[in-house]
């Protein structure tokens, strides 16, 4: 869940690897460092806990000067969240310094080996005990840095992006990667490297990028063409991509946050979504994965959907929809305990992994497993060139731009949306959504951007109200149907940034035990939109009101049963009710976003939390 950044080339490195954490700080900001290696082959370390900006603080004054260099932003798993354990890490001699992501199973048992054998541990890291571990090989084999790299990770147990420099060879860079993502740019005649842990550093500078495998090592060295090998030194082919990475989607854009400006994103992203997809004209959904794998996708017994967080809020509702137009049953399970369920999978099942990084490491593990069992692998992610998206048969990017702010909003209706298109383009294939829902299904997909642009033209009332909830210690979400996994999400969004407890349940349930906590003191929000439950909601918020629950609504334009009820309303506009998510979740983003802010908190780096989920 870290960050990592390194350079390579003629330019300074400094100016670059601290752009670089800041773009990649949303991976992890419990700490920062760099190591830059000067004309005079000094190597230079600074580190510092906390954010960027406090390494930019203790940095600034001293040499940071140097054309090669590493650099760090943390997201603690071994040792606290402090200077020692930042990255990089020095090696026992000196002369060795790394970065790495990712948790190294059996560093217990390697830093007692290392001890044995005269080593010395300043951290509690298990980053130090793999570079001792490198340090160690080298020098008993009398192996080059790259050969002592290869050999060290074959004993090592766990998962690891890294990248190590030698200050007695300031041309080169070392790096690797298992189960943790690491991209290459290549810049001027391929002999310039830039390498980090996603490509948002990388972009301005070069759009040509090699994705590292897992247990390939790579050596870049200065006025040389990159090598890769793997394990065993034997050469693997550098294949670059093209990258289309647009810089300005990476800052602000004039917004206080980044969470914000990716709520105001959504009407042009979901457009991108679906341009070249929906074609309104033409009465048609089209994807590339669904007219590829026809008859792999028809023929499915079954589906299921793994994955974690927001992006299993999305997977329930695209259980919903792909068992309404579809017809085939759908399962849908938290990756993390999928793999240890020992779960049945059987050839010509299809599982779908949801992920906005395309990196979290428990959906990338049950497709691995998925795989050798048989099934067919469908993608669902953000991060283009991602590791799911790599070990994927096939699936759909969600084109909804960087998600810079820990909390997902854009993601998540993107994902709605693709769930949505594929869901009809799987039912209209088998024959099992009719003509007339399939046509008025796309008339109204095309709608939705211009539906939550008017939403988010309510910005300020929504402001205001939050100001009325932040002092509040718990509040409930209640939803029914394809408006429950959006009460799961609200109530996430809230404890994700507000730190104020939250949990979202299906309105039903709420007499089977959550009821006893209603009392004036917790607000309860209700997704009372019009649909075909809307009666039952409305009993279930009566309920709430007779137990002295101050009931805030997210209702239909136009409602007026509702308003005679709630403490207070939201309105959004009126859509099909398999859409409705995509509408009634803009309020609960906005309300939790002003409530953080309300509160004085930072609303993009939320505490304890990091983007890119990339360890278990």
């Amino acid at each position: 869940m870290c960050g990592i950044v390194a350079y390579l080339g003629c330019r300074e490195a400094y100016p670059i690897l601290v752009k670089g954490l800041h773009r990649l700080e949303y991976r992890g900001y419990d700490s920062a460092g760099v190591a830059v290696i000067n004309e005079a082959g000094k190597l230079n370390i600074y580190k510092a806990a906390g954010k960027v900006s406090n390494l930019e603080q203790i940095a600034e004054g001293h040499d940071c000067s140097g054309t090669i260099g590493i650099a760090h932003t943390r997201w603690a798993t071994h040792g606290a969240p402090n200077q020692v354990n930042a990255h990089p890490h020095l090696s026992q001699s000196g002369n060795l310094t790394m970065v790495h992501n990712g948790i190294i199973e059996n560093a217990n048992d390697l830093r007692d080996q290392l001890k044995e054998r005269g080593f010395t541990f300043k951290s509690e890291t298990d980053t130090e005990v793999l570079l001792q571990l490198i340090e160690y090989t080298k020098l008993k084999h009398e192996l080059d840095l790259a050969s002592a790299v290869r050999s060290a990770l074959k004993v090592v147990v766990g998962a690891y992006a890294i990248a190590v420099i030698d200050r007695q060879d300031p041309d080169t860079i070392i790096a690797a990667r298992k189960s943790s993502p690491l991209a290459i740019g290549l810049g001027e005649d391929n002999c310039e490297f830039f390498i980090a842990s996603d490509a948002s550093p990388i972009a301005g500078y070069t759009n040509k990028v090699v994705y590292v495998n897992d247990e390939e090592v790579v050596c870049c060295r200065r006025g040389e063409p990159l090598q890769i090998t793997n394990l065993n030194a034997e050469s693997v082919d550098v294949q670059a991509k093209e990258i289309d990475l647009d810089v300005s989607m990476l800052d602000k854009g004039g917004f206080p946050h980044f969470m914000l400006k990716e709520i105001f994103d959504q009407p042009a992203v979901l457009r991108d979504c679906m341009r070249g997809r929906l074609l309104p004209a033409h009465k048609r959904i089209i994807l590339s994965a669904v007219t590829e794998h026809r008859e792999e996708l028809i023929k499915a017994s079954r589906f299921i959907m793994v994955s974690c967080g927001t992006s299993w809020h999305a997977a329930l509702i695209g259980k919903q929809l792909i068992e309404m137009f579809c017809r085939i049953p759908v399962e849908v399970a938290y990756a993390s305990e999928f793999r240890y369920s020992d779960p049945v999978i059987n050839p010509g099942d299809v599982v779908f992994a949801l992920s906005q990084s395309g990196e979290t490491a428990d959906t990338l593990s049950a497709i691995q497993m998925a795989s050798e069992k048989g099934a067919m692998v469908f993608g669902i992610v953000n991060a283009v060139g991602s590791s799911i998206a790599r070990a994927s048969d096939t699936g759909t990017y969600i084109h909804v731009g960087p998600e810079i702010g820990v909390a997902s909003t854009k993601a998540f209706t993107g994902q709605t949306t693709v769930l949505a298109m594929l869901a009809l383009a799987i039912g209209r294939e088998k024959g099992t959504v009719d003509e007339k829902t399939y046509t008025d299904a796309i008339e109204e997909l095309q709608t939705i951007p211009d539906k939550i642009a008017r939403i988010l033209a309510r910005d300020e009332e929504i402001k205001a109200l939050a100001a009325e909830y932040a002092g509040k210690k718990n509040f409930l979400y209640l939803g029914r149907g394809m408006n429950y996994p959006v009460a799961l999400e609200g109530a996430l969004k809230l404890k994700e940034i507000s730190y104020i407890h939250a949990e979202g349940y299906p309105a039903a349930e709420m007499k089977h035990g959550p009821i006893a906590l209603v009392d004036e003191d917790m607000p309860v929000v209700f997704l009372a939109t019009h649909h075909n439950l809307y009666e039952k909601i409305l009993s279930n918020m009566q309920e709430v009101v007779a137990r002295k629950g101050k009931v805030l609504a997210i209702v239909s334009e136009g409602d007026t049963v509702v308003k005679d009820i709630a403490e207070h309303v939201i309105e959004v506009p009126h859509t099909s009710n398999f859409l409705c998510p995509l509408v009634s979740v803009i309020p609960l983003q906005l309300l939790a976003y002003h409530i953080a802010v309300a509160k004085g908190l930072d609303v993009d780096q939320p505490r304890n939390l990091a983007k890119s989920v990339t360890v278990e």
